[in-house]
Order: structure tokens, then C-alpha cells, then sequence
């Protein structure tokens, strides 16, 4: 008889190990007392939308569902954050809530990403943002206690940001002192960067400059570019910003927090906007959001939100450098 060549089986084993898994367990129950002790809500959103974000930077698994109910076919989109879904409940009376979900984002998978991962997302009518950071210092402290010295998060503006780490102010300078900072202090620059349009720009510095000089410790920054407003409100003032926060812990990129915008119209034309930048960019355009719109018209109390990624807390936590140890199974062993 032939002999029969051996194959290698693939590795089955999580990339979590049990201990990790435990604490996972542990930083769960612990979210869940915090916001119970507070009363705010738990929710459980789908993870299967008919509309889909229309972010240039962010892009979702599409899939379509076929059967009863839909005369053929129906797209629907695998979300990349429960937002839509919770801000709906928000209009519909809700008051806070929270939800630990799963989201997708397709394309995004390293040390620190992989396409399915958890966020914890959370919603305070009558907060504003300045409320939420004190709240997100409050929960970490809890969430970490005993794991790692977590200390409130000092407090900078991105403007200030830019200002103190390039000597450029993105309200004032012009796009040519940005791309100039980044030739002359960055090892490369990617050639498709756009000369006449100050965000990317911006954003290279932001990620490949000053990320990297952040100081041990945690840190929000504040009042973004009116550009990068995504579902922030802008407060009108001299230099209008976006009612946007970022908190970053160690040097890493842990929440992404708005005081949301209530407008459906101004809501509608950035989703539109984003779109126009997609056709741009050779992306596909997405459908938009008609019942997150509709929501918005109806009327969605004045409110705080913030989503901060479960996994990376757990990679902070446990004392990993990759993903794929905080999670039982990432993309990797899918």
C-alpha cells in the first residue's frame, strides 16, 4: 500500500491562556458592578444592521439575508459599533445605558487590532464631556484595581498637542508647514498623501510623531478639528472645535469619546459628506442609516458617549503586547 503522507493539523489551541481568560472574566464582573452600582442600564443591541457607517476610515463585512420577510434578498451590514442601536434606545427613552458588545471592522488586524473584537460602550444623558472623562477615570480605577496603577488621566487639547510637539497649530498653519514638519523629522512619508488636504497630514503626524512621545500614564485629549467631528457636536467660539476626547493609556489608543450630536440634518449631510470622500477615494458607497436619522428627528436627549476597547483594557491589564494573548480566539485561530 501507498504510504500515506502525514499532515500537519492546525494549531487548535486559544491564544488566551486560562489565566488570562479568568481575568477577562474578573474585569467583566466588574464592569457590570460599576455601572449597576450607578444605574445605568445593560443593554443587547444586534450585531446585523441594514445601514452601515459611512466613515471613510472605518469598513464593514457586508453579508445579505434571504428568506421569509424581505421579497429576495437584503443587505445587511455587520456593525462596526452598537452607536446607531443605543442612541435609538437613547430617543426612545432608555436613559443611560451600556453594552459590552462584539464589532467588526473589516481590514484591521496587528498588535493591537483584529476584525472582531469587544467594545464597551456607554451613554450618559445629561453629561457632558467633561462629566464623561471624570466617570471613565472613575471606572478604570475600579476595572483595574489591583492589576495596574491607574491614575486620573490628565488633560490636554489637541491643539495644545500639536502645538507643544511641532511648534504647528492645526487652526492656524498651513498644510505646506505640515507636510514640511513630516519630511524633514519622518523616516518616510507615503507618496499618496494628498498635498492640498490638511487630515491626513495630521493624522501621520498624530500617529507616527506624537503617539510615540506620549509620557507613561493616561491622558485625554480634547477638542478635535471641526474635520474630524465623525458624530461629535462642534461648539462655536473664536477657533470652533469638535466636542471630541481621546484617551490614551500608556501609549495607547484605549477610547474614543463625543458629546453626540442631536441634529439630524447636520447628521445626514456628514454622512453624505463621507460618502463623497468614499466615491473619492474609490470606496464603496454605503447606505445610509435611514431609523438612526429618524431617531435623531424624534429626538435624542442631550448626551455624553464613549466607547473604549474591552481587549486592549484586558492587554493593558494582563502586561501583553499582542492581541491575540487577551482574546480566546483572534483571526489568527479562527
Amino acid at each position: 500500500m501507498p504510504a500515506t503522507e502525514s499532515r500537519a493539523r492546525p494549531d487548535w489551541r486559544p491564544g488566551a491562556g486560562v489565566e488570562i481568560l479568568q481575568l477577562r472574566a474578573s474585569m467583566l464582573a466588574r464592569v457590570r458592578a460599576f455601572f449597576a452600582a450607578r444605574g445605568v442600564l445593560e443593554v443587547d443591541t444586534p450585531v446585523l444592521a441594514s445601514g452601515a457607517t459611512t466613515d471613510p476610515a472605518l469598513e464593514s463585512f457586508a453579508t445579505a439575508y434571504q428568506g421569509p420577510g424581505v421579497g429576495g434578498s437584503r443587505a445587511l451590514f455587520l456593525h462596526t459599533s452598537p452607536e446607531f442601536f443605543m442612541k435609538r434606545l437613547l430617543a426612545a427613552g432608555s436613559g443611560p445605558i451600556y453594552q459590552l458588545a462584539h464589532v467588526f471592522r473589516n481590514g484591521e488586524a496587528g498588535r493591537r487590532h483584529n476584525p472582531e473584537f469587544m467594545l464597551l460602550e456607554w451613554y450618559r444623558p445629561g453629561f457632558d464631556p467633561a462629566a464623561l472623562m471624570d466617570e471613565i477615570d472613575a471606572l478604570l480605577a475600579e476595572v483595574l484595581n489591583g492589576l495596574i496603577d491607574y491614575q486620573p488621566a490628565r488633560r490636554l487639547t489637541y491643539r495644545q498637542w500639536f502645538v507643544d510637539e511641532t511648534g504647528l497649530d492645526p487652526w492656524c498653519d498651513s498644510v505646506a508647514a505640515f507636510r514640511a514638519f513630516a519630511l524633514e523629522h519622518l523616516p518616510s512619508v507615503p507618496e499618496s498623501l494628498p498635498r492640498d488636504e490638511l487630515d491626513p497630514w495630521l493624522y501621520l503626524l498624530l500617529t507616527h510623531w506624537l503617539e510615540p512621545r506620549l509620557a507613561p500614564g493616561a491622558v485625554f485629549v480634547h477638542d478635535y478639528p471641526v474635520s474630524q467631528a465623525s458624530l461629535a457636536c462642534v461648539r462655536r467660539q473664536p477657533l470652533p472645535v469638535a466636542e471630541r476626547f481621546e484617551l490614551y493609556v500608556h501609549g495607547v489608543e484605549l477610547a474614543n469619546g463625543y458629546h453626540e450630536l442631536t441634529a439630524a440634518e447636520e447628521q445626514a449631510a456628514r454622512f453624505r459628506h463621507d460618502n463623497r470622500r468614499r466615491q473619492d477615494a474609490g470606496q464603496p458607497l454605503l447606505p445610509i442609516d435611514e431609523r438612526f436619522l429618524a431617531a435623531l428627528e424624534h429626538g435624542l436627549p442631550d448626551s455624553s458617549g464613549v466607547a473604549i476597547g474591552f481587549d486592549r483594557l484586558v492587554m493593558l491589564a494582563a502586561g501583553v503586547d499582542h492581541i491575540d494573548a487577551a482574546v480566546s480566539f483572534s483571526l489568527a485561530r479562527s
